[in-house]
């Protein structure tokens, strides 16, 4: 369901980088590695949207249809229907602000839910199947303009994570926490009485000035638990939105225990 915006905001990203080459771990099936194709999928969805549910269905048909492959999904739900009588709990003004920001890069004159997002560059209704798989089907067949490789080490309350990166001039290192499944009962709005089942739920998105390598760190969302999240790494260029890689890096932990999940 569209749902027009006035204001248009601009997310602060980046500066540009200088190149390297880095030895890519070749152990994980879904490395950015040198000429290799991926795809970074983004849904703007929200619970207060009564044209959402089906493609928050159709992302975790994605996510099954492409496991073991180079497919980044990430849901990003946005706050401005939560005025509309249900709030959204994975709701954030930031992921707001993000899809802002792709109407700039792409020339759009709206943004809407559910609207999908395949590597910056292409934009679609989120529900469209055959629209959604062809724009998989090409940034699956394209070689990776760039290289990224990372890797996540939890430390306390931190996430600390070391990069390595290749021609990603331009670009901003972009680490997304994501809770891989959720389900939410509404009790109101336009999805009142809907259990919604909810994949690649993004908690937290932060954006770093990136180099050729690099180490940095991300405070952990309370509840955050290697078994049940992961982490999305992925090169942004601040010019045009295109991402140019990404990464999925596996999570080592510390010994101490995490703070149980309170759902906000």
């Amino acid at each position: 369901m569209k749902n027009t915006v006035i204001t248009s905001l601009f997310l602060s990203l980046g500066i540009s980088i200088s190149a390297m080459a880095f030895h890519a771990n070749s152990s994980d099936t879904d490395k950015n590695t040198a000429g290799s194709s991926f795809a970074v999928v983004e849904l703007f969805t929200s619970e207060g949207c009564s044209s959402c549910p089906p493609a928050d269905k159709l992302l975790a048909k994605i996510q099954e249809e492409n496991a073991g492959k180079p497919v980044y999904i990430l849901a990003f739900h946005v706050d401005y229907w939560n005025h509309q009588g249900w709030r959204d709990v994975f709701s954030d003004k930031d992921f707001t602000k993000r899809q802002y920001q792709y109407a700039s890069w792409l020339n759009l004159e709206t943004v809407y839910t559910p609207q999908a997002v395949v590597n910056g560059k292409h934009e679609l209704i989120g529900s469209q199947e055959e629209a959604l798989k062809r724009a998989l089907n090409i940034e699956l067949r394209a070689p990776a303009p760039a290289q990224l490789s990372a890797e996540a080490q939890i430390e306390g309350s931190k996430l600390k994570l070391a990069y390595q990166a290749t021609n990603a001039r331009g670009t901003v290192l972009q680490v997304a926490l994501v809770q891989k499944v959720a389900h939410t009962m509404v009790k109101r709005g336009e999805n009142a009485g809907r259990l919604l089942p909810h994949v690649q739920i993004v908690r937290h998105v932060q954006g770093f000035a990136a180099g050729a390598s690099g180490n940095v760190a991300v405070n952990l969302p309370e509840g955050f638990n290697p078994n049940g999240w992961e982490v999305i790494t992925f090169l942004q260029n601040t010019q045009t939105g295109a991402i140019v890689a990404a990464d999925r890096p596996q999570v080592g932990a510390d010994s101490r225990p995490l703070t149980a999940h309170r759902r906000p």
